[in-house]
């Protein structure tokens, strides 16, 4: 950062020896191995103590393993009647894994603490290419220690796969930049593109950041850079497209109803329900973080919106304990690099994720439809990266009096924040925000007075520096990691012991409630679906207990007009579904499952199987 901060870091190139291998410390190659191999444990330990983490996923995993067509729509059963309510990608992943190594709770969750592994080197690997090692380390470091990033590389929801794409996005546009290479900017678009079929609108948030890095800093002119980030775009619309032409030109009536959409169409979904519906509420969406009917208090669905819902009782401890220090450090590099020469790197790189940080900041904190605490591991990432880098340029200046008021202002605001998010558990090693404010302001207060240039002192502040910025968000992740997550809302830290997430939406039977007897009864049918009822999540609870395939009327809500009554009515003149099960969640809410529950009821008989309501529907 030119100004303050020395020229080598400002100015580095793309043949700065030290990003040759050969010309690396001894020290790094063991450390990076270390850095991955303690995240493969904090991510792995005790992994299936969640059992399946989020059964509405897990079950279409599994029924993936029994159809090819489940598997590349997503169907949420085996016999295709509905889709779950995202595209598949991640889908793809989990379930070839389970078919390679046969499906369990290993197999359902492993996969996304791999990715998280995967995300964490090349985190480090990016950071790396414009900062050097140390920073790298430490960005890999963050990224593994944020509560969120352990809470979500250890279960099965989409969000793990979207964070490693947009990671490899945020890769190959560094490299990108870096020769002002259209075939590096084109894997970012097609990682993106394949964001998109992860998880979809949300993939696309770091576009602003990415395009405004390479358009300022890449080393050619104005109409090159333009023209290939046309190019990259189209890498993005194919990318994403071609799997939503094989939907729209699938005929309907061969593959599953997609699930969310209103009009059995995976473009609508992707700008309704899981797109504007998101930012501006409606499609579906409850708004204002309410949730249902719980206000702008319920933490589960984001709390009130604004510009303190990241630092909230919601998403606070989720992704905050560095965020005030990344912001600073942001704001300082930008400021610092504002007489650099265009190409300069160090400001490109902040530029990628700064931008990064701040849309998808903004967006989830301004957002008016449905988003979960969970959504913010988005963000972890970015928050690693601007720290890191902005934390080791600022004390590579130390010399600086400029330098070292900053750094030392990110240390000490890390320090009262961490001690203000530790409160929230008050009863949860009580003695540790002490430690940590207590540390931060002494650290802080040496780091703006400053040393002398005594290589072991200075070592000392450095570790003494790294330990206060991590040490508060470092407990809360272990403490994740210890604990098991299931249901739809999973959240992170001590409070994740209260159950905050831990149940479904609806209502449902429930993770463990599905009785031995109901599930033997299904496990011993011959039908292509073994039952049907309300709602895929009750379906799913189903679906995992007996192996067999489970209708679930309504797609998550029961809102979805799949399957119709007619259909149903045909599927049973077939002998298609043996039994139809009482209960589950969702209404109908204009999907046909109050319909659907009134004909079985007029026209066969109740028995009870293991305290559940059930009719038989064939002979």
């Amino acid at each position: 950062m030119t100004a303050v901060l020395p020229a080598p870091v400002a100015g580095a190139t793309a043949r700065d020896p030290r990003h040759r291998k050969e010309n690396a410390p001894r020290w790094v190659r063991p450390s990076v191995f270390g850095l991955l191999a303690v995240t493969a444990v904090l991510y792995f330990w005790n992994l299936t103590a969640s059992g399946f983490g989020n059964s509405f996923y897990a079950a279409a995993v599994q029924s993936g393993t029994q159809s090819l067509k489940a598997w590349l729509f997503g169907s949420l059963d085996s016999g295709n009647v509905i889709t779950v309510d995202k595209p598949p990608a991640a889908l793809w992943v989990g379930t070839a894994f389970a078919r390679i190594f046969g499906f369990s709770s290993f197999t359902v969750l492993a996969p996304q603490a791999l990715m998280g592994v995967a995300s964490v080197g090349l985190l480090y690997l990016t950071v790396r290419r414009v900062s050097g090692p140390v920073p790298g380390l430490l960005a890999g470091a963050v990224l593994a220690l944020t509560p969120v990033a352990a809470l979500m590389f250890r279960f099965n929801n989409p969000d793990a796969l979207l964070v490693l794409l947009l990671i490899a996005a945020a890769y190959f546009t560094v490299r990108a930049v870096e020769k002002a290479s259209p075939m590096w900017l084109a894997l970012a678009g097609v990682a993106i593109g394949f964001g998109f079929l992860t998880k979809m609108m949300q993939a696309f948030l770091v576009l602003p950041a990415f395009t405004l890095a390479y358009l300022i800093a890449a080393p050619t002119g104005l109409g090159k850079r333009l023209l290939h980030l046309l190019g990259a775009a189209a890498a993005v619309v194919v990318s994403a497209g071609w799997f939503l032409a094989l939907v729209a030109f699938w005929p309907a009536s061969s593959r599953p109803y997609i699930g969310g959409s209103t009009g059995n169409s995976l473009l609508e979904l992707a700008l309704g329900y899981n797109g504007l519906g998101r930012i501006f509420g409606g499609e579906g969406n409850r708004g204002g973080g309410g949730g249902f009917g719980g206000g702008g208090g319920n933490t589960s669905f984001g709390g009130a919106s604004g510009i303190g819902r990241m630092f909230g009782a919601s998403f606070g401890t989720e992704i905050s304990w560095l965020l005030p220090a990344a912001l600073i450090g942001l704001a300082a590099g930008l400021w610092f690099t504002r007489r650099a020469a265009r190409t300069d790197r160090t400001r490109a790189s902040l530029l990628v994720w700064g931008g990064w940080l701040l849309v998808t900041g903004l967006v989830f904190s301004f957002m008016g439809g449905t988003i979960h605490p969970y959504y913010s591991v988005q963000l972890a990432p970015a928050i690693a990266a601007v720290v890191a880098i902005a934390g080791h340029a600022l004390w590579r200046s130390r010399a600086n009096s400029s330098a070292r008021l900053v750094l030392g202002g990110m240390i000490a605001v890390t320090g009262v924040w961490d001690f203000i998010l530790l409160a929230r558990t008050p009863d949860w090693l009580p003695w540790l925000r002490w430690v940590v404010a207590v540390l931060a302001l002494l650290v802080a207060t040496v780091v703006v007075v400053g040393l002398p240039p005594l290589r072991k002192a200075l070592a000392v502040l450095a570790a003494a520096s790294v330990l206060t910025l991590g040490l508060g968000t470092a407990a809360y992740a272990v403490d994740t990691a210890t604990v098991a997550h299931t249901g739809s809302i999973p959240v992170s830290g001590p409070s994740s012991q209260s159950g905050i997430g831990g149940g479904r939406m609806g209502g449902g039977f429930g993770e463990d409630s599905s009785s031995t007897a109901l599930s033997q009864l299904l496990a011993k049918t011959t039908t292509k679906w073994a039952a049907a009822t309300s709602g895929s999540q009750s379906a799913a609870t189903l679906e995992l207990a007996s192996g067999k395939a489970v209708i679930g009327i309504g797609g998550w809500d029961g809102s979805d007009p799949a399957p119709t009554l007619a259909q149903f009515q045909q599927y049973v003149a077939n002998g298609e579904v043996s039994y139809y099960v009482v209960g589950g969640q969702g209404g109908g809410q204009g999907g046909g499952s109050s319909d659907i529950t009134d004909w079985v009821a007029a026209n066969f008989t109740a028995t009870t199987v293991g305290g559940q309501t059930v009719y038989q529907l064939t002979s």
